[in-house]
């Protein structure tokens, strides 16, 4: 292990990367702890267990993604989100109208920067509202629970409006967001990995100290008296930890080989044979983007409806989509079977293969060259594709039925499992495969010396 450290930072180039992310990372933690202008930190926090009352709680599952800050109303409090539901939008929008389709095929440079900039809008336009609806919530709480915004700022007031919190609060949580997407796009042009991903996996990782003390205090192995936790749950939580990394692994990296055929060639005077292949195609093509779309689109109407309060529709709506019913762990298994289809249809090119496999003369045996080569491929990505994504669905809510039926703490079955626990592996394997890559451009063996994932 500590050789593959050591021949990884042998690597200028690939040391510089790393150095560059984890400063960027080093920020994404430091703003978790800055609070917004007139919040009290403490007392956020214990309006925020207040709320959350030990169960499975919406507000608890956005507290995870944001690495704790939400909990805190710190300047990171809405975290990625709201980049990643611009994101979503903007996708489908290039999928239903084909203007922008066009656009994009005939001038990717261009197509890129413009999609860029419109996310870009987007997020800013989304963090505004969310941070606004927010402001509103912290007052409302303010009201039941004095304390958690500074009176002095509370009390600069126009026409019986708090103009001065609500500027500072709307503000400070927007530039934020946008700090985090920023830091994000850096990472991914200038560092390793998918940026955006990372910062969650990051926050994510940075709650298993509280996991692990949650874990030791429901134990309660100072007592004779049985704990909220006994060490058989334990196991089975360590058990179902093993299958579900184990089983991510296999999803992602898992891969369905088309043989490939060359035909003869003529080179110079010489007849070259025609050379055996492959064509791989991955079991999910999506990897774990479709567990952070769908929790995404999940938190994001509920958020905004729990803000909005519980009197209002929206808010009585949002109480349906509480992590745990069957009406959340349903539309989740949907959105996640519908995001990998949705985002392999956009990046796997039948088409596009076909007709480079026509150019180079290679074929698939039994197939004809052409159309049917490409309906070839589709059909055998859409079969492919369905059994990633039910086995990746499984996965990610196997966690919660498990937990519920066995009364574990909410914040200690999503950690040990599901969500958390599938982006935190999935973004692990991405980075480690372009470390991988870095050193064997340099002619190293890889990070690992042996037991390489199959099928890469």
């Amino acid at each position: 292990m500590f050789d593959a450290i050591r021949r990884v930072f042998a690597i200028p180039e690939l040391r510089t990367k790393i150095i560059f992310t984890l400063s960027l990372l080093a920020v994404c933690r430091i703003g978790a702890y800055v609070p917004v202008p007139g919040i009290n930190a403490d007392v956020a926090i214990m309006m925020f267990k207040y709320a959350t009352r030990g169960g499975q709680n919406l507000f608890q599952l956005v507290d995870i993604f944001s690495g704790g800050a939400f909990a805190q109303m710190t300047v990171f409090a809405l975290g990625v989100m709201p980049y990643i539901s611009a994101s979503i939008i903007l996708q489908v929008l290039i999928t239903v109208v084909p203007t922008l389709q066009r656009e994009i095929r005939e001038s990717p440079d261009h197509g890129r920067r413009k999609l860029s900039k419109w996310t870009r809008m987007a997020t800013l336009l989304l963090a505004l509202l969310q941070s606004s609806l927010y402001a509103r919530y912290a007052v409302t709480m303010n009201q039941s629970h004095p304390g958690i915004i500074v009176s002095d700022i509370l009390d600069v007031q126009i026409l019986g409006f708090s103009w001065l919190f609500y500027l500072a609060f709307v503000f400070t949580m927007t530039a934020g967001t946008l700090l985090l997407m920023w830091i994000g796009e850096q990472i991914t042009e200038k560092g390793i990995g998918n940026g955006i991903s990372i910062i969650i996996a990051v926050g994510i990782l940075s709650s298993l100290p509280m996991t692990i003390g949650s874990v030791i205090k429901q134990l309660n192995m100072e007592s004779q008296e049985p704990g909220q936790l006994t060490f058989s749950t334990l196991v089975v939580l360590c058990l179902m930890f093993v299958f579900i990394i184990i089983g991510t692994i296999l999803v992602i990296q898992g891969q369905r080989r088309i043989p490939l055929q060359y035909a003869r060639r003529i080179v110079g005077r010489h007849e070259v044979q025609g050379s055996n292949s492959h064509i791989p195609l991955k079991i999910n093509y999506a990897g774990v983007i479709p567990v952070i779309f769908a929790a995404s689109v999940l938190m994001f109407p509920a958020t905004i409806g729990q803000f909005m309060g519980k009197n209002s529709w929206l808010g009585q709506a949002s109480s349906y989509l509480v992590p745990g019913t069957w009406v959340y762990l349903t539309l989740y298994v949907f959105l996640i079977l519908f995001f990998t289809y949705f985002w392999t249809a956009t990046q796997f090119k039948p088409d596009q293969i076909a007709s480079d496999m026509k150019k180079n003369g290679a074929f698939i045996p039994g197939i004809r060259q052409g159309k049917p080569t490409q309906d070839f491929l589709e059909q055998t990505m859409n079969r492919v594709t369905l059994a990633g994504a039910v086995f990746l669905a499984i996965i990610a809510i196997l966690p919660t039925i498990v937990g519920r039926l066995m009364g574990v703490d909410a914040r200690i079955s999503q950690f040990f499992g599901g969500t958390s626990l599938l982006i935190l592996v999935g973004v692990i394997l991405d980075t480690t495969k372009q470390v991988e890559s870095h050193l064997l451009m340099k002619r190293y063996d890889g990070f690992m010396k042996r037991g390489r994932v199959k099928g890469r």
